[in-house]
């Protein structure tokens, strides 16, 4: 298993540490807000077990996934709405 993969943030290559969540791999590459809120603030992970939705991004076209609940893996596509 590598020590890095490489995957796509908001159309950027990004290499990030394998064996890890998205969430915890984008707060590593310094992205801090993941969304907007409705009023249009910064939204980021809170709980980072999956209750709280605030890390919801779009992984590989799928809009909506919680960031906290997913393993990084090669080639992954995210955007990030914020």
């Amino acid at each position: 298993m590598p020590g890095t993969v490489r995957i796509l943030v908001n159309g950027r290559s990004c290499d990030v540490p394998a064996d890890v969540s998205l969430a915890a791999a984008l707060l590593n590459a310094g992205h801090a807000a993941f969304r907007r809120s409705v009023a249009g603030e910064p939204r980021g992970p809170v709980c980072g077990m999956g209750t709280c939705h605030e890390c919801r991004v779009t992984i590989d076209g799928v809009m909506g996934r919680r960031a906290c609940l997913e393993p990084v893996r090669e080639g992954m596509q995210v955007v990030l709405d914020a």
